[in-house]
């Protein structure tokens, strides 16, 4: 091990729970860094296959052992390091209760588990305590960019004990990905407690909401516009190259499915094979899962946590739910039968093609930006109502590679806003509010035309109408206030009178008798 950083000496091997795709990489890129390996999955058949890809893997400085006994699994780390350090990569839930309790007869104090699942925080915070009884640290942390990352660098997002994230963070710095600008990895210490998971879920919702919005683009340029995929993959490269959506990672993978085309021999499993041609997205169903079958929970968390923190996510939240409606296929299309709505068609009117291109990117930039001021505003009001101190600066940082959500320009502007500086609103930050009013008008112009076609356009659209309310000086939610007071007597507030206009957030002075009970 002579050469190798003092972070690597220091734990000499990790653990890492469950041997699926997350679990295989980081086996591989913490074995590239110098550590030792040893690696456990419920499932045998993952870890025999894992093996077998370590045969033509190069690159390797430490051993990767696997093991089908968990308890022999737990005791390899014994006398390895200054402690043993584990990393779960495993579904959110259970199955990391379960672990738990295999291996903690085997803990001992100043142990460290990274929890490197999308786990709710309050199961993580549950797990805080329980580990903390036999003086073990659990820290939940968001690992982010998917298995690709996972190899060669992800985002990550640790909360919990703070001496325990300064002892690991070190290793994780090293195994991170790096700011391409700066080269800082993209790590950071989150917070106390379930900070780090709470970050990486909201990192998810803000995910949704781009990912609607890519879709979306993608069915207006090849319906609205009648585009072939080659063409709107070159449009979604050039976004990729200059402008507010640069170096953006949803983008990038945009242009590439649409450029990836079947061959006769397919991928490595046969998937996309051909002798025929066409494109791979072409074998794609309309229809998204993950929230269905709870093995995804992160959106559908993030969603409630804006409804119980008050804290308005309209673009996150028709993300979620335009792929909740996807996911039951066979329900819609019994739905479909029934509602006979008009499919989506080219638009009416297409004098400027390029003029019509210019208009969505400025739109999907405009939503990406929405996306992203809804997400820091829940982790800031979460922060804040948790004691947590998050430095939002901080998340943006981590946010910068290796992350699904990374996107330079948005980066580049929130930044140096956020830097030692509390905020609760995004909008509040000038260049944030200027450059959502510049592209309002874009917006606004992508929903008519789709709307005349019946392109579907659940996020955009959503996030024109929060720009509209969110901005507004007079809402007709008078109207709804005064129907509360009708049938509830909830009392109100009333306009120009100092003291309650525009007042707390809090309950009126007046109540109308408007009909006797």
């Amino acid at each position: 091990m002579a050469g190798t950083p003092d972070a690597v000496k220091k734990f000499k091997r990790i653990g890492v729970v469950g041997a699926g795709n997350m679990g295989s990489m980081m086996a591989f890129a913490f074995s590239e860094i110098g550590l030792d390996v040893s690696i456990w999955d419920v499932k045998g058949d993952n870890v025999d296959s894992l093996m077998e890809q370590k045969t033509k893997a190069t690159g390797l400085k430490g051993k990767i052992e696997g093991f089908h006994e968990i308890g022999e699994f737990t005791r390899s780390l014994d006398g390895q390091g200054e402690r043993k350090l584990f990393i779960f990569s495993i579904s959110h839930g259970n199955p990391a209760d379960f672990v738990l309790s295999q291996i903690k007869s085997a803990l001992k104090k100043g142990d460290i588990i990274l929890d490197g699942g999308n786990e709710n925080y309050r199961n993580t915070e549950r797990r805080q305590r329980e580990c903390d009884e036999i003086g073990v640290s659990w820290i939940g942390m968001g690992v982010s960019g998917g298995y690709q990352s996972a190899r060669h660098g992800p985002s990550m997002s640790p909360g919990g004990d703070c001496k325990a994230i300064d002892e690991v963070l070190p290793l994780l710095e090293l195994y991170a990905a790096k700011d391409p600008k700066s080269g800082a990895p993209c790590v950071s210490n989150i917070g106390p407690r379930g900070s780090g998971h709470y970050v990486k879920m909201v990192h998810n919702g803000i995910e949704v909401g781009m990912m609607s919005a890519v879709c979306e683009a993608w069915s207006f340029l090849h319906t609205g516009l009648g585009l072939n995929y080659d063409q709107i993959g070159d449009i979604f490269a050039k976004w990729n190259e200059s402008g507010e959506l640069r170096v953006n990672y949803l983008i990038k993978l945009a242009a590439d499915i649409c450029k990836t085309t079947k061959t006769p021999h397919g991928d490595k499993k046969g998937e996309g094979a051909s002798d025929k041609g066409g494109y791979v997205l072409d074998d794609i169903l309309d229809k998204v899962v993950q929230d269905d079958d709870t093995s995804e929970g992160t959106p559908s968390w993030s969603v409630a946590e804006s409804a119980l923190r008050h804290v308005a996510n309209p673009t996150i939240a028709a993300g979620l739910y335009f792929r909740i409606a996807s996911g039951n296929r066979a329900e819609r299309l019994k739905v479909a039968q029934n509602l006979s709505m008009p499919g989506p068609k080219p638009l009416v009117e297409v004098k400027d093609r390029e003029g019509h291109i210019e208009t969505l990117r400025r739109a999907v930039y405009c939503s990406f930006l929405a996306s992203f001021c809804q997400g820091l505003e829940l982790i800031a009001r979460a922060s804040r109502g948790e004691g947590w101190n998050i430095d939002l600066a901080k998340c943006i940082q981590i946010w910068r590679a290796g992350c699904i959500i990374q996107s330079e320009y948005i980066a580049d502007m929130f930044q140096p806003l956020l830097s030692n500086q509390e905020f609760s609103n995004m909008k509040f930050l000038d260049p944030v509010a200027k450059e959502l009013q510049q592209n309002y008008s874009t917006i606004k112009d992508v929903v008519l035309a789709g709307t005349k076609s019946d392109l579907y356009l659940p996020a955009l659209s959503s996030t024109l109408e929060y720009l509209k309310y969110i901005g507004g000086t007079h809402l007709p939610v008078q109207f709804m206030e005064a129907e509360m007071d009708y049938f509830g007597a909830h009392s109100y507030n009333k306009p120009g009178v100092p003291g309650e206009d525009p007042g707390p957030t809090a309950k009126g002075n007046h109540h109308y008798e408007w009909k006797p009970a």
